[in-house]
């Protein structure tokens, strides 16, 4: 049993049976490495004709955005003129109410005292002789004639 030709056949026909059991599980497992490469093969030509378009189309919306976020900011900025100016105005409309109160209160009291004139004409001047009869004569200390 210590032949070494019986050994070395042996080995040499289990080798080969190794080598064909691997090469057994290799043929389908190669076949299915083809069939997805044929896929990814697929893949890679789908995304090569959509992948640009998309980036093109992701590429003008951001230009977009930040075309809108300008005009927003143009319109805050208008806002703020506008908002301004109307708080200018308010305070001149309020200064301009004030003046107007203040020259309305002397109209109405002109008007007062005019309409009193007009009333009652002797209550401004009195005739001359009431303000004679008010007027009492003067005296004058006497002299004793001694």
């Amino acid at each position: 049993m210590i032949d070494p030709l019986f050994w070395l056949g042996l080995s040499l026909l289990l080798v080969s049976f190794s080598l064909f059991a691997v090469l057994l599980v290799t043929i389908p497992t190669l076949q299915e490495v083809a069939r997805a490469a044929r896929s990814a093969e697929k893949l890679f030509d789908t995304l090569n004709r959509e992948f640009p378009p998309t980036l093109e189309a992701i590429r003008l919306t951001g230009k977009e955005v930040g075309e809108l976020t300008d005009d927003i900011n143009q319109g805050i900025s208008n806002a703020t003129g506008v908002v301004k100016q109307v708080d200018r105005g308010l305070v001149n409309a309020k200064q301009q109410v004030e003046q107007v109160q203040q020259n309305s209160r002397g109209l109405v009291a002109g008007v007062r005292a005019a309409w009193k004139v007009w009333r009652n004409p002797q209550s401004i001047n009195p005739p001359v002789s009431a303000k004679l009869r008010d007027i009492s004569p003067p005296t004058f200390p006497r002299e004793s004639q001694d």
